[in-house]
């Protein structure tokens, strides 16, 4: 049994084209709720606080040492 091999195609790959006004609202959005993880593990029940006690602190304690906040 042969097998034989297809020959090469001379159509060139084109990466489709993604235009940035689809992207900029996703982009956005991720960025703001990253700035708002951000705020709540690395300065909440600081002089920002916005949830008083300590249950925030509670919930973001390791990740909070993950990150090399100081929170003792």
């Amino acid at each position: 049994m042969a097998q034989h091999a297809a020959p090469p195609s001379t159509t060139p790959v084109v990466p489709a084209k993604l235009p940035l006004k689809d992207i900029a609202p996703w982009a956005v959005f991720v960025g703001v709720l990253m700035l708002v993880l951000l705020y709540f593990v690395g300065a909440e029940q600081g002089a920002t606080s916005v949830v008083s006690g300590e249950n925030v602190h509670e919930w973001v304690h390791d990740a909070r040492h993950l990150l090399g906040f100081p929170c003792h």
